[in-house]
């Protein structure tokens, strides 16, 4: 049993395919599947089972994926440990974030922390909702960004972004004109809404009131496909506004604010409490908090890693 091996597994695990592990593992199918023969035939079981063109695991597969993760993480840190004696870090760091924080968010992180630590690699596990704190709980990603709040006693939590959720309603819409709207408001309306998260446990409590009375047309996971859905006239949604800025200014979308108050969002950089920071580590927390549109009293502490990377 080889570290390669134990990788290979993992992909096919996290795509649920042969074919699509051997591209992302640059190797040919009969190579992959020739690593979990000799997987198997080490540890006298079968991994995964074949129904048709599907696999899954099987129990003893599902004990041993815990296992592996756990042997390419203690792999993980102990390379990362290694490379703090150099003066330079290197590395890498998983950071799991949802589909709008890639976008809007960690493009402009990632820019900033590449030319300060340009031999770390940054990785993008996407996640949603309340599976970005688990891959940070399980010790899948380094960091998570993650709607507050988050109470796990386990995870460190600074909050780095607050924005007001809004409707989103095309430009020519009869609603366009108004400064504000209630829940009654958008009664005689399609709604588009996403499928789970924080966004939309906001937004099922304040259509509470009328939550009998309400059309839902559509729940949609992803961001960029609930403005194209508005926009084609499918319905009406909520989302930061922040996200549809562009799409504002460009003239496409109007975007209202919630009455009675408005609705915030708070956005968190949330990562273990007894997971040991390096400098690597250090750094993406300064990036990010030079980022943050809220000041933070934390934020003095991660001042000694100077641009350019740690001294």
């Amino acid at each position: 049993m080889d570290l390669d091996q134990l990788h290979t597994f993992l992909e096919i695990v996290r795509l649920k395919s042969f074919s699509k592990a051997a591209q992302t593992c640059f190797r040919t199918q009969p190579a992959i599947s020739a690593q979990i023969r000799q997987l198997e035939q080490e540890l006298n079981t079968s991994l995964f089972e074949r129904l048709g063109t599907r696999i899954q695991l099987t129990a003893a597969g599902r004990i041993f994926c815990d296992y592996a993760e756990q042997i390419l993480d203690l792999r993980r840190r102990a390379q990362n440990s290694i490379n703090e004696l150099e003066r330079v870090p290197r590395g890498e760091l998983v950071i799991a974030a949802n589909e709008a924080t890639c976008i809007y968010v960690l493009p402009n992180v990632f820019s900033e922390y590449k030319k300060r630590f340009p031999n770390v690699q940054l990785l993008v596990d996407r996640s949603y909702g309340g599976h970005v704190t688990e891959a940070v709980l399980d010790n899948l990603a380094d960091f998570g960004f993650a709607q507050l709040p988050v109470q796990d006693k386990k995870l460190q939590v600074l909050q780095v972004y607050t924005d007001e959720i809004k409707l989103l309603i095309p430009a020519d819409h009869p609603l366009a004109g108004l400064p504000a709207v209630n829940c009654q408001d958008l009664v005689p309306y399609p709604l588009l809404l996403p499928k789970g998260g924080a966004t939309r446990s906001k937004m099922n409590q304040w259509l509470e009131p009328v939550e009998d009375l309400i059309q839902i047309s559509m729940e949609l996971d992803s961001t960029e496909m609930i403005k194209r859905f508005v926009l084609a006239g499918m319905g009406l949604s909520f989302m930061a506004a922040s996200h549809f800025q562009e799409g504002v200014v460009a003239g496409q979308f109007k975007a209202i604010s919630l009455a009675p108050d408005p609705v915030m969002r708070r956005l968190g950089l949330v990562y273990r409490k007894d997971k040991a920071l390096s400098k690597a580590g250090l750094g993406f927390i300064q990036t990010v908090m030079n980022r943050a549109n809220v000041p933070h009293p934390e934020a003095s502490q991660f001042a000694g890693v100077a641009p350019g990377g740690p001294r």
